[in-house]
């Protein structure tokens, strides 16, 4: 379970790592997921090599890499071992991945002109989060699920939208800086920063800094209505096949403990140029998971961390 997993993420990281490149114009990034989605087809014989010899140009140097630049190009051994899967997890991996692809390709290619993301409206980003989490989520339920009730798996899948978009909302919240500076992309509504007289293009600027900080208490309290169907996710997720509670629930409970800092210091989103929780808290999560963790505890640790920091 843990290697299926670990696959889907990677080819996942493939297709986001290209989508979030800023040195890559838009067309070149359409292509290049569009490209990869062909290599996702079964019922094409697109060549790796090909794809590769296309991203080639846009790889930083060897020393240079990030860790999803060293992903990138790994490329051909990670759909290698995609490949040699059994075909159930094979076939339950592939929809998402390929949605994910497709979903990032619409993107890139409808903002095309403006040389990065420019989300309009809430139903917009709300979309955006599907294609690049919400799919995830559907990959992973679609793994862990199998050997369940039915009824236990329509609870997963039905509240595995509101974990993906929850952690992607805290994720856009929060870094808004960096989007900007480093992707070009603005994920905070257009039509929430018109109310506030924002212009996109001058999301950072300093003289906007309350209006956006209002936008990121928008995005955050949106962030909000998806912690209780997020919270029933986990406590149905089941524990087999090398699947961990922490596994989900770490995240699911960082999210939280993001949001209370977003509250208390949203203007340090735009003024810093982002929002974190402490190592110190962090550590102290993952310390408590490494002792049994009950479900019945979650809804404790996160109103916890949302009142204050769980080392505190």
């Amino acid at each position: 379970m843990a290697r299926h997993i670990c696959v889907g993420y990677l080819l996942c990281r493939v297709a986001d790592t290209i989508e979030d490149a800023g040195h890559i114009p838009p067309e070149t990034q359409t292509e290049l997921l569009t490209a990869y989605d062909r290599l996702l087809d079964p019922a094409t014989d697109a060549s790796v090599d090909a794809f590769m010899d296309d991203v080639e140009p846009w790889l930083p140097e060897p020393e240079e890499r990030t860790d999803d630049w060293e992903v990138v190009a790994e490329t051909p051994r990670i759909l290698r071992t995609f490949e040699s899967l059994d075909e159930e997890p094979r076939e339950i991996m592939r929809e998402p991945v390929r949605e994910l692809v497709d979903g990032m390709a619409m993107f890139t290619d409808r903002y095309a002109d403006e040389g990065g993301l420019r989300l309009q409206t809430v139903d917009e980003l709300e979309e955006y989060c599907w294609y690049a989490a919400g799919t995830v989520g559907t990959l992973i339920t679609g793994l862990v699920s199998r050997g369940v009730s039915n009824d236990r798996a329509e609870e997963m899948r039905e509240n595995a939208r509101s974990f993906a978009l929850l952690l992607q909302l805290v994720n856009i919240a929060k870094d808004v800086e960096t989007d900007y500076h480093e992707e070009n992309n603005v994920y905070l509504p257009a039509e929430w920063l018109e109310e506030e007289d924002v212009a996109l293009e001058n999301v950072t600027d300093e003289r906007n800094h309350g209006g956006v900080t209002n936008v990121i208490k928008r995005v955050t309290s949106r962030a909000e209505t998806y912690l209780d169907d997020a919270q029933r996710y986990l406590e149905v997720v089941p524990e087999s096949h090398g699947n961990t509670l922490s596994a989900w629930a770490i995240p699911y409970l960082l999210a939280v403990g993001t949001m209370r800092e977003l509250r208390e210091r949203p203007e340090d989103v735009v003024r810093e140029g982002n929002v974190k929780i402490s190592r110190a808290e962090v550590y102290a999560l993952i310390q408590t998971f490494e002792e049994e963790v009950s479900r019945a505890h979650l809804a404790e640790l996160r109103k916890e961390m949302a009142e204050k920091p769980l080392h505190q």
